[in-house]
């Protein structure tokens, strides 16, 4: 596809206010940059001073981004069920950074997975943020662990929230209901080659 040459200028009309927030993004597909798309719109969000919370489901252990949105100055808070047993130690930190990742198995991740949309729940019922992202709960509702509905009753009543929806499997129902919906798809990888996760590039 080629592009449309512009042979004048196109003035494209910006909306400063807070009061059109609240559309629903799904970002979805099997190629790699779900999660950093995602990150891609807080950075830009917090830049124009929104509220940003992230919220990932399935995942624990060391990432580069829960060091960088601390900088930035919004939270991501991680509900796989490591995370949460880390927590429970009342540490800050993980002590694992070497890059090594433990994916369990889902019945495993139930219970962590319905912490975790209950703390979304409370989160953009408390009007404290602009944009909230859950990151991996499409894998979540492909695998069975909460009920779909239970995510459209959270994007009919999400008010004024910027709802951002990753992972892979996004049920198609999910990208009907969503304004947005981007699929990322893979085309080559480098651990087709044996190439590992590199620190600061995957996590």
């Amino acid at each position: 596809m080629s592009l449309t040459p512009i042979k004048k200028p196109i003035v494209v009309k910006g909306d400063d206010s807070k009061e059109h927030l609240g559309l629903v993004h799904v970002i979805t597909g099997d190629g790699k940059g779900k999660t950093t798309s995602s990150l891609g719109i807080a950075l830009r969000a917090v830049g124009n001073n929104l509220r940003v919370h992230m919220i990932q489901f399935l995942k624990s252990g060391f990432t580069g981004e829960l060091y960088s949105a601390k900088k930035l100055g919004f939270e991501i808070e991680q509900f796989g069920v490591d995370a949460l047993k880390e927590k429970q130690k009342k540490l800050e930190e993980f002590k694992d950074k070497t890059g090594r990742f433990t994916f369990q198995p889902d019945i495993a991740e139930k219970e962590a997975t319905e912490q975790g949309f209950e703390h979304a729940r409370n989160i953009i019922r408390s009007g404290n943020y602009d944009v909230v992202i859950m990151d991996e709960i499409n894998c979540v509702l492909a695998k069975g662990l909460i009920p779909i509905e239970d995510v459209f009753e959270m994007v009919r009543n999400h008010g004024k929230v910027e709802l951002i929806f990753t992972g892979r499997d996004a049920p198609k129902e999910l990208m009907d209901a969503a304004d947005y919906v981007n699929v990322v798809h893979g085309i080559k990888h480098p651990w087709q080659k044996g190439i590992v996760a590199r620190k600061g590039i995957e996590y």
